[in-house]
Formats: C-alpha cells, structure tokens, sequence
C-alpha cells in the first residue's frame, strides 16, 4: 500500500514538472515570436518613414552591397563635367567604390540651388552670384574647390551697330541677364564702378539660351553674356564687347552638399580626381572635346576651339587673393540689396577635399 502511494505520488509530481515545463516553453515562444513581431514593425517603420522615392533610407549610408547614390548636376552645357558624363568616367570610378551616378542638368545656379536644398543634388558647380547667395542664406553645400577664377567669364555685348560705346551709356537701357547669377553679380559691379545702380536700367530675366534668341531678335540693348555665347555673336560680328575698364573676377566654385560630403568624403575626393581628369584630357584633347561640346551645344566646332583657347579651367583649393575678391563681391551685393542677409564667403570653404584629391 505504501509503495503504490509513493509510486502515485512520483507520477503526480513528474505530470506537474511536465506541465510547468510546457507552460514555460509556450509562454517564452509567444514572447519571442511578440517580440521579433514587434521588432520587425519597428524596423518597417523607420524604413518606410526614412526612404525616399527611389526606396533608399533618406540621410543614412547605404547599407552593404547596396550601392550609393551619387546627385551629380550638371550646371550649363560647357564644362570638364560634360566630358566626364560622355566619357563614362564618373560612373566606372564610383562603380569601384560601390556607388552609383544620377545626373541632372540645369542652365543656371538659382535653380540648381533649389534643388540640391531638396536633397537632389549632392556635387555640382556654381557661379559666384549663386553660390554667394547660397552662402548668404545658409544652405546645405559647402565650397570644396575653385574651378575658375572667372577674369574673363562675364561680357557686356551689345549690336555690332550700337552706338553704345562705355557702360556709362547703359543708362536707361535695356539689358538681358539670368537674374542670381554670375552675370548678374558682373553688371552690378561694373555698374558701380561707373556711378550707375541696377535702378538706371531695365533688366529682363533671361537664361542664356533665351538671351541669346532675345539678342538675335534685337529685343535687347545689351546682352551680359558668357562663353560661348559671346564668341559665337562676335565671331559672326553680331556683336561687339563692351570694354568694361576694369578686372571683375567671376569665381566659379566646386560644391558638396554637406550631409553628403559627411557621410562619403571618399566619393567626394574622388569626384574631384575625375573632374580633374576630365580636365586634363580636355586641355590634350581639345579637337575632341569641341566636338563634345558641339553636339551638347549645338554651337559649331570652330567657335568652341576658340571658346576653348581663350578660357582658363582648373582645379585648385581657393587662393587668398580670390577668396578675397569673393567677399568684396558679397559685400557689394549686400550693399545693393541682392542679398538679405551678410555672407561670410570664407566659411563656407573646405580645401581638404580638393588638396586631398590633388595629392
């Protein structure tokens, strides 16, 4: 009798730890499977609410194996960066660091601004009126290179018959420009150096290709005007330039958006090694590359071998003296109320990239 007590008593206990045993195994089951429910909602969340359009995670590095995207624009149709995009260059370097190219084109800086405050532009170029303008207003890009010191970038060309003869007769007159850019900032400054304001003429905002259908049809007294633009009109004597007495620097500067430049500063150097390939082929190459240039224009051959006899590209970090004539350019601009705010030019320059990439 007492063993098979103690026997019912073994079994009873052995029944309990088996069913303790099986609670416990459930009930840390439905907490796993609660918990990698709840994580897998969490993830999904932030991925939805941190993807883009394209179903990249907005601000963040690209995880492995999935490439980067690299916003690459294109600012007007004359530049190393055209050779680049035809040549293939860019693609294959950034290929090697797993990143990939999106291109987009803009006929001026203004525009272009606005997009890369958007997030769709992370490297590009700008004139000095719009990257002044861009530092004035505390946008997300930082200057990382000096591509041209712009001595001769801008021109006042106006009818080969006009008897307008200095900048001091474009008082009154009618002149095209791209307003907010360097050829803005260039009018304003000769305008100034002869006793003149934006108020003694009549602007008609113009990008370059308009202008140059405005100049052809001579709904224009006056024309600021860049290369090739201006060759093309005096080479065929349509015009004549406008002697403007004075050395007005144009700087055009290499920009980075900043939260790009932070996350990837390798692609960034790199970008500037291509540029400056590109480049220096172009210089050896220049039969070739006004034949690029040509077909991206549609501005003949010969006039884009001048264009590119006459011009001075190049890749440095900003020197002192440029950088200081970007400064007298922001202060002027303040001064005639084409910008809100004072810029500080030099704090929106990073030489590291450049000097890194020239290494």
């Amino acid at each position: 009798m007492r063993m098979k007590n103690g026997y019912l008593a073994f079994i009873a206990i052995v029944a309990v730890l088996l069913l303790l045993a099986g609670c416990g195994t459930e009930n840390d089951n439905q907490t796993a499977a609660a918990g990698g429910k709840e994580t897998a909602s969490v993830e999904a969340g932030a991925n939805a609410a941190g993807k883009d359009e394209g179903g990249q995670a907005e601000g963040q590095a690209a995880p492995a194996g999935d490439p980067v995207k690299v916003n690459i624009a294109i600012n007007g149709g004359f530049n190393p960066l055209v050779i680049a995009q035809e040549k293939g260059w860019l693609d294959e370097g950034f290929k090697k660091l797993n990143a990939e190219v999106s291109w987009s084109k803009f006929t001026s800086g203004p525009p272009l601004l606005e997009s890369l405050v958007s997030g769709r532009v992370d490297l590009s170029f700008l004139g000095d009126g719009a990257a002044i303008t861009g530092v004035s207003n505390q946008l997300p890009f930082e200057i990382i290179g000096l591509i041209n010191e712009g001595k001769d970038l801008n021109t006042v060309i106006v009818p080969v018959d006009s008897p307008i003869a200095t900048v001091a007769d474009l008082k009154g007159k009618t002149i095209g420009l791209a307003k907010g850019t360097t050829s803005h900032v260039y009018l304003i400054k000769i305008l100034q150096a002869n006793g003149l304001t934006q108020q003694d003429v009549k602007l008609i905002n113009l990008q370059f290709e308009d202008g140059q259908a405005a100049f052809e049809a001579g709904k224009l007294d006056a024309w600021v005007s860049i290369d090739p633009y201006t060759t093309l009109n005096v080479t065929k004597k349509k015009a004549k330039i406008l002697d403007a007495k004075t050395v007005i620097y144009a700087p055009v500067s290499m920009i980075a958006h900043k939260e790009f430049a932070q996350k990837h500063p390798e692609l960034v150097v790199e970008y500037l090694k291509l540029y400056k390939q590109s480049l220096d082929w172009q210089t050896a190459n220049p039969d070739e590359a006004a034949a690029i240039y040509s077909e991206q224009t549609k501005i003949p051959e010969d006039i884009i071998k001048l264009v590119l006899e006459r011009s001075a590209p190049l890749l440095s970090a900003y020197t002192p003296e440029v950088l200081e004539s970007q400064q007298a350019s922001a202060d002027i601009l303040l001064e005639n109320k084409f910008l809100k705010k004072a810029a500080v030019f030099k704090d929106a320059v990073d030489d590291t990239f450049v000097t890194e990439a020239l290494k």
